[in-house]
């Protein structure tokens, strides 16, 4: 159950940063975005560091390493992914990818699920699909570019998942720091070696480095969902996170939510309480 609680308020803190990513992307260059996003995240973990502790072990130190890699990608197309829009359904699409290859993997390393979470699973799989449903009538349709860009969000974001939960239980938040600290790195040096094509437009500051803080808390919740449960249930659960996308698109930004959406919704509710019950 603690892990199923992390999971989702991974999944909510996930949805509110994608969101204001996603808004700070439409005002400037994606990089300079994230420019701001990635230290952001890293200076509250470092925050974090004395309050939970880290050991800097070889795989917390290798692992973390991967995870800030992919991190980057991740930050990077989610965020252009989201500005390109419609975000009512690239944003489901990414997740439906992100979820898809950690669930194999924990799979794969011999996780097993009881009857609910045999149920439940691919119960919240179905949900993220009805989440994305919003090419009803009137709805915009996104261009295949902005498709291909979601789905390499996705593996972005699923290898992310993936690497820090390889990284040692008793690591700390040792992995995200590290993490952090190499998608920061990585991030400012593309800018620096684009920074003629990034273009005049300043970033929203304050929006950029919100969705950078509200993404290092939900990694910290991931992290510690995965060490108390099956990797195959807490990436479903976490990818849930469009929902959150959805709603505040559906209220800051007027995008239709449509019949499906709403069905995939209720959907993912009975699937959560299914999965809670494993």
């Amino acid at each position: 159950m603690i892990a199923l609680l992390l999971a989702l308020g991974s999944s909510l803190v996930y949805g509110c940063a994608d969101f204001l990513g996603g808004l700070g992307a439409r005002k400037a260059h994606v990089l300079r975005t994230v420019m701001v996003a990635a230290p952001a995240s890293l200076a509250v973990e470092l925050l974090l560091w004395p309050v939970l502790g880290a050991s800097f072990s070889t795989g917390a130190l290798g692992w973390g390493a991967a995870s800030g890699i992919a991190s980057a990608a991740a930050f990077a197309l989610l965020y252009r992914t989201l500005a390109i829009g419609p975000m009512n359904v690239l944003s489901p699409v990414t997740a439906l990818v992100s979820a898809a290859l950690p669930v194999g993997v924990g799979l794969l390393q011999g996780e097993h699920l009881a009857v609910t979470g045999l149920v439940g699973l691919p119960l919240a799989l179905v949900a993220v699909v009805l989440v994305s449903a919003g090419h009803g009538a009137g709805a915009a349709r996104p261009s295949r570019s902005a498709l291909l860009l979601a789905f390499g969000a996705g593996a972005a974001i699923a290898l992310q998942l993936v690497f820090l939960h390889q990284a040692p239980t008793d690591s700390g938040v040792a992995p995200l720091i590290v993490g952090r600290a190499v998608s920061s790195a990585v991030t400012l040096t593309a800018a620096g070696l684009l920074h003629s094509r990034l273009g005049p437009e300043r970033p929203a500051h304050a929006m950029s480095a919100a969705a950078g803080v509200l993404d290092s808390v939900a990694n910290l919740l991931f992290l510690l969902a995965a060490r108390n449960g099956d990797l195959a249930v807490v990436a479903v659960i976490t990818a849930l996170y469009p929902a959150g996308t959805v709603l505040l698109a559906r209220c800051v930004l007027a995008e239709r939510i449509h019949r499906g959406q709403l069905v995939g919704l209720g959907a993912a509710a009975v699937a959560v309480s299914l999965l809670a019950l494993t």
